[in-house]
């Protein structure tokens, strides 16, 4: 679900927000890993936190849903988010 409106200007990508950061999903560039990330709890209005970045940054594990998710950068990088701290 590609999102293409002014507020989609000041979203950022998951992959690019530091760790101890609260963000909201807001939308998904690629349809094609929306599902996998949906069964994951990954939906829009979803809050996510950034736990840790693997020291080369990929993967990451956030927390999402009241669990714990490791995501591969190229997966974050698909995931468009607005910082709520």
């Amino acid at each position: 679900m590609v999102e293409h409106s002014f507020e989609a200007v000041m979203m950022k990508r998951l992959s690019d927000i530091e760790v101890g950061k609260t963000v909201v999903i807001k939308s998904f560039e690629n349809n094609d890993i929306f599902l996998k990330l949906m069964e994951m709890g990954c939906v829009p209005g979803e809050k996510i936190r950034i736990d840790q970045v693997a020291p080369l940054g990929d993967p990451i594990a956030i927390t999402v849903s009241g669990y714990n998710l490791s995501l591969r950068l190229d997966e974050a990088q698909n995931i468009f988010v607005e910082e709520i701290n």
